[in-house]
């Protein structure tokens, strides 16, 4: 029987370094794979399989999401080597998926439509017997989970959603937070707790590590695992997120790994996101090296300290002492432990704070392994620049708010630099003198984009839009 979930204090001794996310494309390290095989069941050849799968997968899914557009329903993992699925509300997407590689699968409501009923709920005050909610694409519903379904469901109409987009599922849990600490890698704060290093993050040349928000608030001071004055909390937030940075000082610095304990000393080299029913381990001073799935992104946790939004809800087991600690998989950052329930003797669930959040608004560097990819030069060397801010789905145009005109024919040429785990692209266009048409676009489902475009005389403008996620961004130009 499963405890109540709790924000879970963790350490992982390591460390991380990166500019962009990436695919992992290197050999799997053996204790990774020899994890997967005994927590998830499966074999050898199975676990290189889901492997290679998820990393190919979780590449392609942004794509396959913008491809589809406002018919798209979700993404998912199916069976031990992870066979990709992407739902559509039209049928005739199915060609389409199965092109890229996935399964289709058609349902009758759209992620939009999901995400829409589970913002809804977010706002209702939920009860205390109602654990946690979220998204659930294979489900086509948002699943919420709970130990009294007759107050969810009173819950649920008070909150004026379509009672059937939503499932509920019987839990025993009851998030709370965990902060009885142990060995590993651990840091100490002046307020007197025990917490774990997530991934090591640079903001501009200061280097620091994520952690969980509730272990510190802006300010408090941290000593390491070996009592040596360590960093300040320069960001932290909790409730309504659970993430942080600490600012780290000359003592220390960043190799870019994590301390896999069982699994050996393992590399990070991006922060690319897994998809539901993939492949997740996580390292935390308590319980050490755990691997599971993920069951649900965008899920909000109703701790007794207050909601926090947008974590994910994993099968990883952990215990007291592994808050702030390492998601990882593959070699991919994933994101901070934040709580949990049940224990690794029987089992349990386990939420983490994605570190993508994180990286854009704190305007963070993921810190990998190797130093084999040079950190990004953005749009400097452009002969303009200019800079904004932008909230999902949110559009600006640059010159500052108008247009320019140029008087020649020539090329037009444009550099976005955006927000790290977003997805925003950029519209070069010209008035054909009743309306501004579009002539040239950069839509990869990544933050940075360029372009090029070779045009007559006449005036341009620039569309800079938020496709997903937001932040902060810079556009260089050059003109004819």
């Amino acid at each position: 029987m499963l405890r109540t979930p709790a924000l879970i204090a963790i350490a992982i001794g390591a460390l991380v370094m990166t500019a962009t996310p990436a695919v992992a494309t290197a050999k799997p390290p053996s204790g990774v794979v020899d994890s997967l095989q005994r927590d998830l069941g499966i074999t050898k050849e199975q676990a290189l399989n889901r492997l290679a799968n998820e990393s190919r997968g979780n590449a392609a899914a942004p794509a396959l999401s913008k491809k589809l557009g406002d018919r798209y329903a979700g993404t998912w993992y199916e069976g031990a080597e992870s066979a990709l699925v992407v739902a559509s509300v039209d049928a005739s997407d199915t060609a389409e998926i199965t092109r890229a590689g996935a399964r289709a699968r058609i349902v009758s409501r759209t992620f939009a439509q999901l995400t829409t009923v589970k913002e809804s709920l977010d706002r209702a005050a939920p009860p205390a017997s109602v654990h946690s909610w979220a998204v659930s694409p294979q489900d086509n519903s948002v699943t919420v989970q709970t130990s009294d379904p007759q107050a969810a469901q009173s819950w649920i109409a008070a909150s004026g959603v379509d009672a059937s987009a939503v499932k509920l599922e019987q839990s025993a849990e009851r998030p709370r937070l965990f902060y009885d600490i142990r060995g590993g890698d651990a840091y100490y704060t002046s307020q007197g707790y025990r917490c774990s290093v997530g991934f090591a993050a640079r903001r501009g040349t200061q280097l620091g590590f994520t952690s969980a928000g509730h272990c510190g608030t802006s300010g408090v001071t941290t000593t390491g695992y070996n009592q040596v004055s360590q960093g300040t909390f320069q960001i932290s937030s909790f409730p309504g997120n659970d993430y942080s940075w600490v600012a780290t000082n000359s003592n220390w610095t960043a190799p870019g790994v994590v301390n896999g304990y069982s699994a050996g000393i393992l590399p990070v080299r991006g922060s690319t996101v897994t998809q539901p029913q993939g492949s997740v381990c996580r390292s935390g001073s308590t319980t050490q090296w755990h691997c599971g799935t993920v069951t649900a992104l965008n899920t909000t946790v109703n701790y007794p300290e207050g909601s926090v939004s947008g974590l994910t809800r994993t099968t990883v087991c952990a215990e007291g002492g592994d808050s702030g600690g390492s998601f990882i998989s593959g070699d991919q950052a994933q994101g901070m432990t934040s709580g949990g329930s049940g224990n690794c003797t029987s089992g349990g669930t386990t939420y983490f704070q994605p570190i993508g959040e994180l990286l854009s608004v704190g305007g963070l560097t993921l810190v990998t392994a190797g130093g084999t990819e040079p950190p990004p030069t953005g749009c400097q060397s452009y002969e303009e620049t200019y800079s904004g801010s932008l909230t999902s789905n949110q559009s600006a145009y640059q010159p500052n708010g108008s247009y320019y005109q140029t008087t020649v024919s020539g090329n037009h040429a444009a550099c976005l630099d955006g927000p790290n785990g977003t997805d925003f692209d950029v519209y070069l266009q010209k008035w054909n003198g009743s309306a501004w048409a579009v002539v040239a676009s950069a839509t990869s489902p990544n933050p940075d984009e360029t372009l090029s475009y070779n045009g007559t005389a006449g005036y341009y403008r620039y569309r800079v839009h938020a496709y997903s996620g937001s932040g902060s961004y810079t556009l260089g130009l050059n003109r004819p």
